[in-house]
């Protein structure tokens, strides 16, 4: 035993200890060094404390429907991982436990939330809906992991897609498992470079760093790809609190746009298409989130052959493995007000998963570099994180709206009758860009190795 703890010591020593294989190799002597302890570990397997993971989002308020959407996805995804057993660390299996954290859709609750789970022992917080509390909530983590290191945490992000939060404000403690705006956007613009109908464009988005980062974007894009299309309007509006998009309207349909340019979401999303509709704007619009919660029975059949949603993926995929998975998730969550679904939020945990069982613990540090390197895949999708900048890498799709039943739409979204067809996939070579982030790493002994 002297001898195997004088090799313990000596490979901690080793400067390999930042690397993929040094992770892998300490829980490798780890796990060496408790074979002694076997039989009581398998005793206790049954005992194991389950691993928390904290959701702060908006379960109430004008965007508790997403918030209750995105709890239904990764509910499911860790069902799926509880189901084969788990995930087994150097003490045995445990389960993954989400606890749920209401931010009222506000920046100041959200950091109350924070507070309140890691007081609560969890480790691993889950956000997405707003990169405005995205933000904050990066900021708060950066700080208390700095202050506390015993209790360090780490932040999975599932759909805040500023690009600033995998560029000037990357952090070691963050990891993105969504294509940020100005990559989504390149995938939209795959599509709106060869629309030729496309002369003009409105450009509307919610006044905050996501939706300002949307249509400036756009406007460099635009500039980029169809430098012939003019842009007749610009303009943001407040988040959750506009309630008749009547006027927003009216100023699309009188500008002669032939096609809207938005990253809005939620509630905004489907108030503003309903009143384009009701103010009967006949052109396209182009959407990151178009394809959910409402948008596409608000527009019915003036969105048929005019609403398109850039996604991660889509139900519409046309393969057997694709199917197979929407289906299994319907059976799960039958209601059709329920069906929103989000392969990036399954592979996440999947990707958590494979990271803890690598580390071989839930020590922070150790996770967050085996999460550097995951690499995964379900139902014929997949992805792989970029060390670099904590951005996932991933094939997009951009879908178009059509009635269920026509070719390429078996399946509509949430009972409406409408779906999306597949009209463009971007290969995840395709889909990275460059980042400018220089990130303060630590090493899996917890000291900062860039200073």
């Amino acid at each position: 035993m002297n001898k195997l703890r004088r090799d313990v010591l000596k490979y901690l020593q080793l400067p390999l200890l930042c690397a993929p294989f040094g992770i892998a190799g300490i829980a490798g002597i780890a796990g060496i060094a408790g074979i002694a302890g076997a039989a009581v570990a398998a005793a206790k397997a049954k005992l194991a404390q389950p691993i928390k993971l904290a959701l702060v989002e908006s379960l109430s308020g004008p965007f508790a429907n997403t918030g209750e959407a995105v709890f239904r996805n990764l509910l499911w995804a860790t069902e799926r991982v509880n189901a084969r057993g788990g995930v087994r660390l150097a003490d045995g299996p445990h389960e993954l436990v989400i606890e749920r954290y209401d931010s009222k859709g506000q920046n100041e609750e959200a950091l109350s939330a924070l507070r309140a789970a890691i007081d609560s022992g969890a480790r691993i917080i889950m956000q997405g809906n707003s990169s405005a509390t995205a933000a904050a909530l990066l900021d708060a983590i950066d700080k208390h992991n700095s202050r506390d290191p015993s209790r360090r945490v780490l932040y999975l992000n599932y759909s805040a897609v500023d690009p600033a939060l995998t560029n000037e404000r990357c952090s070691f403690w963050h990891f993105r498992f969504d294509a940020h705006a100005d990559m989504r956007m390149a995938a939209l613009m795959e599509v709106i470079k060869d629309d030729k109908a496309v002369h003009s464009a409105y450009l509307i988005g919610q006044d905050y760093s996501f939706g300002q980062a949307v249509l400036r974007e756009a406007r460099r894009q635009l500039g980029m790809q169809r430098p012939d299309v003019r842009i007749v309007g610009d303009e943001l509006h407040p988040v959750g609190r506009v309630k008749d998009f009547a006027p927003y309207a009216v100023k699309i349909k009188q500008s002669g746009a032939q096609a809207v340019i938005t990253g809005n979401w939620g509630n905004d999303l489907m108030l503003l298409v309903k009143a384009a509709r009701e103010a009967g704007y006949e052109g396209r619009f182009y959407t990151f989130y178009g394809n959910a919660l409402g948008a596409p029975a608000a527009l019915g059949d003036a969105g048929v052959g005019k609403v398109l949603a850039v996604a991660d993926w889509l139900p519409n995929v046309p393969t057997a493995e694709s199917r197979a998975f929407y289906q299994s998730f319907r059976q799960r969550f039958p209601r059709p007000q329920d069906d929103y679904v989000h392969m990036r939020m399954q592979l996440m945990i999947e990707a958590l998963a494979q990271s803890l069982k690598k580390a071989g613990s839930t020590d922070t540090v150790a996770v967050a570099h085996a999460l550097e390197h995951a690499r995964v895949q379900l139902a014929g999708r997949s992805g792989s994180m970029r060390a670099a900048d904590h951005q996932f890498q991933q094939s997009l799709v951009v879908g178009m709206m059509e009635k269920r039943g026509s070719s390429g739409v078996d399946f509509d979204v949430e009972g409406s009758g409408y779906g999306f067809k597949v009209v463009r996939e971007i290969s995840s070579a395709r889909a990275e860009m460059p980042s400018q982030c220089q990130m303060k790493r630590f090493c899996v002994a917890g000291e900062l190795l860039n200073q």
